[in-house]
């Protein structure tokens, strides 16, 4: 788990040992930003129920027992939803980025202003993480954007942890488990869970299409040059828009060799253009059918925008892959060729996929998704798996019918009349122009339904930006919103896919959905943006000011289609010929001229109308405006690591401009002030959206009494300077009243008399300080209440200083293994003395008891919590005085080498250990109790490089 604030202590009520301890998470305090929503405690005997949880599939005709309890659950995710207050705010920030007249147009959030504005706190972040893992789960993952905590677990665990009961089904002659019962949460947290996914293992559908090669088929395949010339692509790769510096996702749920993209550039002679690839939770192998739609999905993205960088991110399910890529802020476009019928989605299913929809709007993401193959009749299997009426219901596709998603869906050509290929190919192409479209629907030469998927979602209201000339007049959310050319049959895609060294040809509207996301790179290239957020609004806008951009169709067509049905679960799949009885769905019937139409919403792009008319207003000539190079807004803060300020101290003053993209990295001046007085200008220094500059001020150079810092940004595009201000109490010089006495040193942990590099340091006295104050913020006070400590010459900050007690950093510069000199001078009143360093002291927080805190019971096979000081040297190093960067992936954070953890003698596996990104000189240690530990109050022991800590205590409970 990712390391997190815990509860804090008032010092006056607490052992000295414990406010230490709490009072290093002050510090990081600011961070903060939300009030915890957990207001009483997590009481397993108080639940409440989550509706709408059971699966479409998961009935009773097809259940056949409970699992086996040691059946692993791989990657279950609980979705945490927002207070109302956040829900309004973010739904004012949407609608603000895409108001060009709004300072917040285009500003994107990173992933830590999500977490900071629209998460959970971080304190009802480990609140909830404590309680999953005390239920005996593992956790997976934590969403940056504290949104979401995935865990893994026995079948009986989380049967256990959710109330519930885990069953296998057998559907359509596969195996799966789901739960049989909605799940239940304890009451503390039921108004913030929003949604469990993974209690099953049933999965969104690829919408791919195979080609059927029959006398009356089509003869023209489509090559990337072919859809370059149709599509009007080309004029984009004369101009030098092919995607470089762009980045796209393409979701997946199955392994994909690159053996076969390397065949699929090689064929076309494309430059060599190999996709990253992203695993999230287990390997889920390669799945046949899943497989061929990643090949797919990565070869005509990767065709379309040959210049980007193309991200394959996969997972047993393609829902944790696309949850994480959002998460990750991998790309700003992403590309899901998979869907369900939204009939056999619950209202949380929905409430779940606009969540994660509007986060990735949020941080500008766009997102494309096919709108389904099988017409109107979204729901229909052809076989028994999903209840007859329901097959023959007009649906659409989910997660295309999500508004923050762009739905993509399918056109066929007519061009069996005229000329529009030639006879001849030149590097894999023949297409000579633009080729006539109407609506895909072949469902009576294929034998079952193969359509443009299309119609009216039965969740989503209709949003203020769907209007326009064809758009119905219902309240309901129309999709699709665009459409490309996805018949398989004529004019399909050529695909390399399973190891083969042939082309296969595949349609389906999976193809046009990456094609889509291909051509949106290089419009966020040709705009020089690094993300668009939904450009659902501007699209339908673009359609009243620019008809142009989409093509009319020539003739009308529909996506009504008849579906046959079986009386036994043996199917009656796309190309066989049915037996059984059949039944007509009625569908939608496209607008033949222009318009929108639920069969291809606004139409196909003309992709170069579309790039240089996307301002609203159309570029002149061929040669588009230079990329747009203008600075991203910023925002500014600032921070002072003292709120009291003496003359003989120095503060700290650090100013952070975050880019509002969260990519662009602020460049310039920070200019500092007091008043009218001038305390100079530094430059800033970052990357990844995120530059600082930190300046040291004496309170010299400070007004006496309350004095206003000011620190000023003019890098930003707003119109004026970003500005950012603390208030800081500057004193008079202290009185010492003598000189400084050191009774003593302790370790601030394990209050015992050892040392070692970096460890937080009590020291005991008199006249140690004039006052009592505290640091507020990091990089830790080097003066405070004019104290200064050195050891050896370097520079020890303080966490806090009182008359009788300072806490400091002993330097990670002072050498191990030494007599050193510690050396205290209070307002110019100086005394020293020695100690003896170690390579390691290792001390574990405690309570007055030796009981661990802040987690003093857990239960065996429980992973729980330590934490402790005097590790000694961590690798990589980390500055004196300093926390890690928050930006620090968890793999990197620093950590001391050769730790051991020990409950009740036996050795207990850990899952983290590491300096958190919000503590200075304090380790965090996720151990799991080992199962084989006695109940009863068991010593824990960590050793760090062959130093033993002192024993704290751990409450085993059954």
């Amino acid at each position: 788990m990712e390391p997190s604030p815990v509860v804090r202590h008032p010092k006056h009520l607490v052992h000295p040992r414990v406010w230490i301890f709490a009072a290093l998470f002050v510090i990081a305090g600011t961070a903060i930003a939300q009030q915890s929503r957990i207001t009483k405690p997590i009481d397993n005997a108080q639940r409440v129920t989550l509706t709408g949880h059971i699966h479409p599939k998961a009935t009773p005709a097809n259940d056949r027992g409970r699992v086996a309890p040691s059946l692993k659950l791989p990657y279950v995710t609980l979705t945490l939803t927002q207070s109302d207050a956040q829900k309004a705010d973010l739904k004012s920030l949407l609608a603000d980025q895409q108001n060009p007249s709004s300072p917040n147009y285009r500003r994107w959030l990173t992933p830590g202003q999500y977490a900071d504005r629209f998460g959970v706190s971080a304190e009802d972040i480990s609140k909830i993480t404590q309680w999953l893992q005390g239920q005996g789960l593992a956790v997976v993952n934590v969403a940056q954007g504290r949104n979401w905590i995935a865990v893994s677990g026995s079948a009986a665990q989380v049967e256990a942890a959710f109330a519930t009961e885990i069953h296998q089904y057998v559907v359509d002659g596969e195996t799966h488990f789901a739960n049989a019962t909605n799940p239940s949460v304890p009451a503390a947290i039921g108004g913030m869970v929003l949604s469990i996914r993974g209690l099953n293992d049933f999965r969104l559908k690829p919408r791919i299409q195979k080609a059927k090669y029959t006398t009356g088929s089509g003869n023209h395949y489509l090559g990337p040059n072919d859809l370059a010339t149709i599509y009007d692509i080309a004029p984009a790769y004369a101009a030098g828009y092919n995607g470089t510096g762009q980045k796209i996702v393409v979701a997946g749920q199955s392994d994909v060799p690159v053996s076969d993209i390397q065949q699929f550039q090689s064929f076309f002679n494309l430059t060599p253009n190999l996709p990253q690839m992203v695993l999230v939770g287990t390997d889920p192998g390669i799945s046949s059918g899943d497989r061929e739609e990643s090949d797919l999905d990565l070869e005509w993205s990767g065709a379309v925008a040959p210049g980007a960088t193309i991200i394959f991110v996969y997972s047993q399910n393609v829902l944790d892959a696309v949850n994480s890529a959002i998460d990750q802020n991998l790309a700003p476009v992403i590309s899901v060729s998979y869907g369900s019928c939204e009939l056999e989605n619950q209202p949380s299913d929905a409430q779940t996929f606009q969540s994660l929809a509007t986060r990735a709007n949020s941080q500008g993401i766009t997102w494309f998704n096919a709108s389904g193959d099988n017409g109107a009749a979204d729901c229909y299997t052809g076989d028994n798996t999903v209840p007859q009426q329901e097959q023959e219901s007009a649906a659409v596709d989910f997660p295309a019918s999500v508004p923050e998603v762009t739905g993509v869906g399918g056109t066929q050509f007519v061009d069996s009349s005229g000329t529009y290929w030639s006879a001849t190919n030149t590097n894999g192409a023949s297409a000579l122009s633009y080729i006539p479209e109407t609506s895909w629907n072949t469902s009576v030469a294929d034998g079952s339904p193969s359509a443009s998927g299309g119609g009216l979602s039965i969740y989503f209201p209709k949003p203020s930006w769907q209007i326009g000339p064809g758009v119905p007049g219902n309240n309901w959310r129309n999709v699709p919103d665009v459409a490309l050319n996805a018949d398989p049959d004529n004019d399909g895609y050529i695909v390399f896919t399973d190891g083969s060294t042939k082309p296969q040809v595949y349609g389906g509207t999976s193809c046009p959905t990456p094609v889509m996301a291909g051509i949106a790179a290089l419009l966020n290239q040709y705009l020089g943006k690094t993300g668009l957020g939904n450009i659902n609004p501007q699209l339908y806008a673009l359609a009243q000011s620019n008809p142009a951009v989409f093509h009319p169709l020539i003739t009308a067509g529909n996506n009504t289609v008849t579906v046959s049905l079986t009386a036994t679960a043996t199917g009656c799949g796309r190309h066989q010929t049915c037996t059984s009885s059949s039944a007509v769905v009625p569908g939608y019937t496209a607008n033949a001229g222009g318009g929108y139409n639920d069969v291809t919403g606004l139409g196909s792009v003309d992709a170069w109308k579309l790039l240089t008319c996307w301002s609203g207003t159309c570029s002149a000539g061929t040669t588009p405006p230079p990329p747009v190079t203008t600075p991203a807004t910023a925002s500014l803060s600032l921070v002072s690591n003292l709120t009291n300020i003496g003359q003989q101290d120095v503060a700290f003053m650090t100013a952070t401009a975050t880019a509002n993209d969260g990519v662009t990295t602020p460049e310039g001046v920070v200019k500092f002030s007091a008043g009218t007085i001038s305390l100079g200008a530094l430059t800033l220094v970052g990357s990844a959206g995120i530059s600082t500059a930190t300046l040291i001020v004496s309170g010299a150079e400070l007004p006496l009494g309350s004095a206003t810092i000011t620190a000023s940004y003019d890098g930003s595009s707003t119109s004026a300077a970003v500005t950012s201000s603390v208030t800081l109490n500057v004193r008079t010089a202290g009185s010492t009243l003598g000189i400084p006495v050191i009774s003593g040193l302790t370790d601030g942990a394990s209050f015992l008399q050892k040392y070692s590099p970096g460890m937080i340091m009590s020291v005991f006295g008199a006249t140690l300080s004039p006052s009592t104050e505290s640091a507020s913020s990091v990089p830790l006070p080097v003066t405070m209440a004019g104290v200064a400590a050195s050891v050896n010459g370097v520079e020890a900050p303080f966490y806090y200083v009182s008359p009788t007690q300072l806490n400091i950093q002993v330097p990670y510069q002072t050498p191990a293994n030494s007599d050193v000199t510690l050396t205290i001078n209070n307002n110019g009143q100086i005394t020293s003395q020695k100690f003896q360093t170690a390579l390691a002291s290792p001390g574990i927080f405690t309570d007055q008891t030796s009981t661990i805190v802040p987690n003093g019971s857990a239960t065996p096979g429980q992973i729980t919590t330590l934490y402790m000081a005097g590790v000694g040297a961590v690798t990589p190093a980390v500055a004196t005085g300093s926390a890690p960067a928050s930006s620090t992936p968890i793999a990197l954070l620093p950590a001391p080498q050769n730790t051991t953890v020990k409950v009740g003698g036996v050795t207990a596996s850990t899952t983290f250990i590491g300096v958190p990104s919000w503590a200075v000189g304090v380790t965090q240690i996720n151990f799991q109790v080992p199962s084989g530990v006695l109940a009863g109050r068991q010593p824990v022991v960590v050793s760090v490089n062959g130093v033993a800590s002192t024993a704290a205590y751990v409450n085993v409970t059954n």
